[in-house]
């Protein structure tokens, strides 16, 4: 499955199938929330919040991917990931893009 972020792949004629999409909402836990204040107070980069924001992406992507072979799509195009919280101490991510089948 080829996943872009291009509105268009080079040389293919394509059929939209439409729109797909893939979230997770996921929360912090308590080990992470203590090293996090550890980090908040000398600075720097907090490890495990950007290993939980990228294992989030990871299955947000994964979802979309798989309502898009449900679609029968060959690719999806224009992929974007937003992201939101939902309450405190949660994160949603969303994987949106545009499946298409080649023509």
């Amino acid at each position: 499955m080829i996943v872009t972020t291009a509105d268009v792949i080079p040389g293919q004629a394509v059929q939209v199938l439409g729109l797909v999409r893939g979230n997770i909402v996921t929360s912090k836990n308590i080990g992470r929330d203590l090293m996090a204040g550890m980090k908040s107070i000398v600075g720097g980069e907090i490890v495990s919040y950007t290993q939980m924001t990228d294992e989030a992406r990871q299955v947000a992507e994964d979802r979309m991917v798989t309502a898009a072979q449900n679609l029968g799509a060959d690719a999806v195009v224009a992929m974007r990931f937003a992201s939101d919280s939902i309450a405190e101490g949660t994160i949603e991510i969303l994987a949106y893009g545009t499946a298409v089948k080649f023509a």
